[in-house]
């Protein structure tokens, strides 16, 4: 039988908090998500200011992230790229800023930002993830 890191309700806040502080640096109103390995919804936290669908997209990179067991800027340059039926995939905002959190080689998790540019929305993600 095999065996693997899981996310401790101590590591999501960790998360959560490092994506917080690295947004607030930068003056950013965002949302964060953070998914299980299976992109089930763990955590999410809206900064004052942050869009309201902020909320949905990013639980949707962090799931995404999450089930594709890579970044989301990956499906988003595929399809930019040309590959535009990867757009009927069975996952939703395959956009930059989902990013899997792999520990041993195994995801265990997701982060997801949404609320400013894709660069700053993945900067974050790291930035967050960085913490683990």
């Amino acid at each position: 039988m095999q065996s693997k890191a899981v996310l401790t309700q101590a590591d999501v806040s960790k998360v959560l908090d490092a994506a917080q502080q690295e947004a607030e640096r930068e003056s950013w109103a965002i949302t964060v998500a953070v998914t299980d390995d299976g992109g089930h919804l763990l955590a999410l936290r809206r900064l004052d200011g942050a869009a309201p669908f902020t909320a949905d997209v990013a639980a949707n990179k962090a799931r995404s992230a999450a089930m594709g067991r890579k970044e989301t800027q990956v499906f988003e340059e595929m399809i930019n790229g040309g590959r535009t039926a990867f757009v009927s995939a069975p996952m939703q905002a395959l956009l930059s800023g989902g990013v899997p959190i792999i520990v041993d080689g195994q995801v265990v998790g997701a982060v997801g930002i949404s609320g400013v540019k894709p660069d700053q929305d993945v900067q974050v993600a790291k930035a967050a993830i960085s913490v683990l």
